[in-house]
């Protein structure tokens, strides 16, 4: 049976407060792809502290545990208020202003959605309509979009 994100991320906080659960995905077959954080950086120590601390929890599963790199994934509302002003990839469940991906800066981050900036356009996305989002790599100033 596969784990809850839930169920990670209270053992995650068992193993260390401090933890950030950010994000679990299928990393095809029985594999799971955990991606956390952690306020000095993610080390390999930290990593294999982690999968031992869930190895009762994922005992029909492999584990990939990993630092959430330049593409930090955006999963509750506490991350985009954190990076707001910042670029992000945003994808929606079904199109909203006849679109499904958003790729611009989080202009805003309030209790039921995001405002997204894409050329001096909001668009205002609910939390329930994201599938998927993490930050973007930001453009250089004179670079073409």
């Amino acid at each position: 049976m596969k784990p809850t994100p839930q169920d990670i991320e209270e053992r995650l906080t068992g193993i260390d407060p401090q933890i950030e659960f950010l994000a679990l995905e299928s990393a095809g077959g029985v594999g799971l792809r955990l991606f956390i954080d952690y306020p000095g950086g993610v080390t390999l120590e930290l990593c294999q502290r982690v999968t031992t601390g869930l190895q009762d929890v994922l005992i029909d599963h492999s584990l990939e545990v990993s630092s959430p790199g330049p593409e930090r994934p955006l999963v509750k509302p506490s991350h985009f208020e954190r990076f707001t002003g910042r670029r992000a990839r945003v994808s929606t469940i079904e199109p909203l202003d006849g679109r499904k991906n958003f790729t611009g800066t989080i202009a805003e981050a309030g209790e039921n959605g995001i405002v997204i900036e894409i050329d001096g356009q909001n668009h205002e996305i609910p939390y329930a309509s994201i599938e998927r989002s993490h930050l973007a790599p930001e453009i250089p100033q004179g670079a073409a979009k």
